[in-house]
């Protein structure tokens, strides 16, 4: 996957408004669920809870790496871009952006499917 290919599959979920934060890319339905560009071009990252991190760092070790520190304790979780495909970078988007979103927008994209 490349990064225009992650910022298609995020701006693609409901209310999701792109902008900038501590130089990268960022990606709110009114806070920030995913960036783009740490810790260089070739990643990715996905706020998620950390039982669902450490899930997809045992399912997709190559994909999948805490962020350092203490951020990555609270579930932030870096995509090497290189190493995840289309369906699974979908999948970790949306459970990200699901931790983020409201009611109107969690039945807005509960209604496409």
């Amino acid at each position: 996957m490349s990064p225009d290919d992650f910022r298609r599959l995020a701006l693609a979920l409901p209310g999701v408004v792109e902008g900038a934060h501590m130089g990268t890319t960022d990606f709110r339905v009114g806070r920030i669920f995913a960036t783009l560009g740490y810790p260089d071009a070739g990643f990715g990252m996905v706020q998620l809870t950390r039982d669902l991190q450490e899930m997809l760092v045992a399912a997709e070790p190559a994909a999948f790496v805490p962020v350092k520190g203490g951020w990555g304790l609270k579930g932030a979780t870096n995509v090497v871009l290189d190493a995840v495909d289309e369906i699974t970078l979908k999948s970790a988007l949306e459970q990200a952006w699901r931790l983020k979103a409201g009611k109107r927008l969690l039945a807005e994209l509960d209604g496409r499917a």
